[in-house]
C-alpha cells in the first residue's frame, strides 16, 4: 500500500509540474530574439574544443528532465547542508556545466533576466545533437528554473541495471510511452560509460554465468580486459558505441548483436513492442531520428520551475 501511495504521490507531483508552464516556439521572439543563435554559438565553440561536450549536454538535459521536470535543478550547486542533484551518485559523471554557464553569460549580455537556465539547457541539448550529426528541431520555450535540488532524489533516475518493467514504470511516471523509452534510449549513441555502470554484466553475473549470456562473448571479453573484477582505474570504461561522437542508429544495431553496454539497453529486447522498435530503428536511421525528435520535444516539455535565475548554479 505504501508503494502505491508513493507512486500516486510522484504522479501528482509530475502532473502539477507538467501543467505549470505553457511552452511556445515564439516565447522569446520579442524579448530575446537572438537567444538561439547565442546559445548555439557557445555550444559550437565548446564542442570544437572538446568532442565529448555534445554527449555531456544531451545527458545533462535527460538527467534534468527526469527529476522535477526540465527546471535546471541539475545545474544548482550544493550549498550549506543541501547536497544538490549534480552531486548524487547517478550524476557524478555529468560534466560540461561550464558550457551552460558560458551560454547564460552570453545570453544575459543580450537580454538580462529574460531567459531561463532550463531553456538554455534544452536549446544546448538540441544544438549538441545537431553538432554530432543528428537531426534538428524547434525547441518549445518558456520553462522556469526550479529552486529545489536534492541528491537524495536521484535514486528516482532510471538505472543502467533496470529491467523492462522498471524502465516502463520509470518512463510512464513521467508521462512518457514505450515509444519514447526506445527512442530516447538512442541517446546512448553518444558518449562514454564507466565500468561501474555495466560491471554486473561482466563479473559474477549470476550463480550459473560469470558474464551475462545475452552479451556477445567476444564483446564481454573485451570489456573484462578493460574493467577488472576489482577495478581501481578511476576513469576506466568503454564508449557507448564505436562512433561515440556521431549521432546515428548504430546503438540499435549493437543491441541486436549483443554488444550493448547496459542491462537496460538489452532489456529492450525482452518485450514485444520495444523489441519491434529496436528492429525498426536499427534498420532505418530516418525512423529513429523522427521518433527521437518527437520524444525529445515531449520529454523537454515536462516543466516545473518558478523563476528565471540570474546565475545557473544558484537560486535567486
Amino acid at each position: 500500500m505504501a508503494t502505491i501511495a508513493a507512486l500516486l504521490s510522484s504522479l501528482l507531483i509530475f502532473s502539477a509540474s507538467s501543467l505549470g508552464n505553457a511552452l511556445s516556439l515564439n516565447h522569446y521572439d520579442k524579448t530575446c530574439p537572438d537567444v538561439e543563435a547565442t546559445v548555439a554559438n557557445v555550444v559550437k565553440q565548446a564542442a570544437m574544443a572538446d568532442k565529448k561536450v555534445p554527449a555531456a549536454l544531451l545527458r545533462m538535459h535527460f538527467h534534468d528532465c527526469f527529476l522535477r521536470g526540465c527546471d535546471a535543478s541539475v545545474l544548482l550547486d550544493s550549498v550549506n547542508k543541501n547536497t544538490a542533484e549534480k552531486d548524487g551518485p547517478p550524476n557524478g559523471s555529468l560534466h560540461a556545466f561550464y558550457v551552460i554557464d558560458n551560454a547564460k553569460k552570453a545570453v544575459e549580455a543580450c537580454c538580462p533576466g529574460v531567459v531561463s537556465c532550463a531553456d538554455i539547457l534544452a536549446l544546448a541539448a538540441r544544438d549538441a545533437v545537431v553538432l554530432a550529426g543528428g537531426p534538428t528541431w524547434d525547441v518549445p520555450k518558456g520553462r522556469k528554473d526550479g529552486r529545489i535540488s536534492k541528491a537524495s532524489e536521484t535514486i528516482q533516475m532510471p538505472s543502467p541495471t533496470f529491467n523492462i518493467s522498471q524502465l516502463k514504470q520509470s518512463f510512464s511516471q513521467r508521462g512518457l510511452s514505450l515509444d519514447d523509452l526506445v527512442a530516447l534510449s538512442g541517446g546512448h549513441t553518444l558518449g562514454f560509460a564507466h565500468c561501474s555502470s555495466f560491471q554486473s554484466r561482466i563479473h559474477n553475473f549470476n550463480a550459473t554465468h560469470d558474464t551475462d549470456p545475452t552479451m556477445h562473448p567476444a564483446f564481454a571479453a573485451s570489456l573484462r580486459s578493460v574493467c577488472q573484477k576489482k577495478n581501481s582505474v578511476k576513469n576506466a570504461g568503454a564508449t557507448m558505441d564505436p562512433s561515440p561522437t556521431t549521432f546515428d542508429n548504430t546503438y540499435y544495431k549493437l543491441i541486436l548483436q549483443g554488444r550493448s553496454l547496459f542491462s537496460s539497453d538489452q532489456a529492450l529486447l525482452t518485450f514485444p513492442k520495444t523489441k519491434n522498435l529496436v528492429y525498426k530503428f536499427a534498420s532505418s536511421k530516418e525512423s529513429f531520428t523522427k521518433a527521437f525528435v518527437n520524444s525529445m520535444i515531449k520529454m523537454s516539455s515536462i516543466t516545473g520551475g518558478q523563476e528565471i535565475r540570474k546565475h545557473c548554479r544558484v537560486v535567486n
